[in-house]
């Protein structure tokens, strides 16, 4: 078993669940059980300044062994998983030379990865991949990128006959609750460029996302008995059924590829008297976010001149923004990655990336980074599965990144 894989499989054991009910930082203390782990791996290796910060941010350097003025390059990921589903207690199951078809994750559970409904699956035949066994998510995302990058910072100590420039290496926490650059020193850091390794299927490369923003909707109603509620009773479900009905109907995550935006509602909870509504709204032009706010404030406002001001009460607040602006200017640095992936037999799959990373927010603060495959597949569910293939390819990609970047 390769090196990257056994410490894939060491990771996904840790439990780093993320937490966004939670305002301590980070959001959930068992993230900084990874963090120590990666600490005490980082100062075994040999680089410096390894250490983890009072934020739960992991840091280190490896320093350059070339005398040529070379750009100082970062690689960035995040130790938390999705609080979609647990990560405590994974299973994971090896599917050695997969013949096709569907695999069985929980016999007991009835729990299938169906080749129907997930028909990349096919791709992979006669190849090993790492399933869940159902009962909770997998964990690629994203401790598959931060076991290809130890991977390839392994390879490098023990090849010092490679030259490289200056790598700042960060792991971050709270990613997936939208907070994983709060606390980021981009300063400190010290990168003049960087790439989060944190994307899905081998030779994606991504250099532009979603402009981001959730709204909180709540609705208030007044109850009373039912058998005397004629003309009395106002259902706060039913408001917020009507606020539904009011957004438009094909505007979904289930219904929207490519460059199309969206509304997700991703949480409600109900009764009479108050129900609350959570959606985060997506779409890649400024504009089209700015719409798709107003569209929400407009049903509000609909229903508040309907049932009285104060029967709904919207928050909108914006998350992250679109970060092709800020690396357009130095596309070079997504020419390298391209060039690096074709020079080990990957073909660059360049697309939007449908959701947002910490470098979207990181190209904000002034460190440009695109981000780089992980090569897992169906994130943040019990369907999440990876290739092994795939986490080689991942080390072999930023390796030969940081090999071209000595050309610069």
């Amino acid at each position: 078993m390769s090196s990257v894989i056994e410490r894939f499989l060491k990771y996904i054991q840790i439990d780093t669940q993320s937490d966004e009910t939670s305002t301590s930082v980070p959001s959930t203390s068992k993230q900084l059980d990874l963090a120590r782990v990666l600490v005490e791996e980082l100062q075994s290796l040999g680089l410096q300044e390894a250490r983890c910060d009072e934020n739960g941010y992991v840091y280190a350097v490896l320093p350059a062994n070339t005398s040529d003025v070379v750009p100082a390059i970062g690689f960035i990921a995040h130790m938390d998983t999705s609080p979609d589903m647990s990560g405590l207690a994974v299973k994971p199951q090896l599917i050695e030379n997969y013949p096709g078809g569907d695999i069985i994750l929980n016999a007991e559970k009835n729990f299938i990865l169906s080749a129907d409904a997930f028909p990349e699956l096919q791709q992979y035949v006669g190849k090993t991949i790492i399933t869940t066994d159902g009962t909770t998510l997998l964990g690629a995302d994203d401790k598959a990128g931060v076991a290809e990058i130890m991977t390839a910072l392994e390879y490098l100590v023990q090849h010092p006959e490679v030259e490289h420039g200056k790598l700042c290496i960060g792991f971050t926490p709270d990613e997936e609750i939208g907070r994983g650059a709060d606390h980021f020193d981009v300063k400190g850091f010290g990168a003049d460029f960087a790439y989060t390794v944190d994307g899905g299927p081998v030779g994606e490369l991504e250099f532009e996302n979603f402009n981001a923003a959730k709204a909180v909707v709540q609705f208030y109603g007044r109850n009373v008995h039912p058998g005397s509620a004629k003309g009395k009773m106002i259902n706060s479900i039913l408001l917020a059924h009507e606020f539904l009905s009011l957004l438009p109907s094909h505007e979904t995550p289930a219904d929207t590829e490519g460059y199309e935006g969206f509304y997700h509602l991703h949480r409600s909870q109900g009764e009479i008297e108050n129900t609350i509504l959570h959606f985060i709204l997506r779409d890649f032009k400024n504009e089209g976010l700015e719409n798709r706010k107003n569209t929400m404030r407009n049903a509000a406002k609909m229903l508040q001149k309907k049932y009285g001001q104060d029967s709904v009460k919207i928050e909108i607040t914006d998350q992250y923004q679109n970060m092709r602006e800020k690396i357009e200017p130095v596309m070079q640095i997504v020419d390298i990655a391209k060039q690096a992936m074709e020079a080990v037999g990957v073909k660059p799959k360049i697309s939007p990336i449908r959701g947002g990373t910490d470098g979207a927010r990181l190209s904000y603060m002034g460190l440009p980074t695109p981000n780089l495959f992980t090569g897992g597949h169906n994130f943040h569910g019990r369907y999440e599965f990876i290739p092994t293939f795939s986490l080689e390819k991942g080390v072999e990609v930023i390796l030969k990144i940081i090999e071209k970047s000595i050309m610069m």
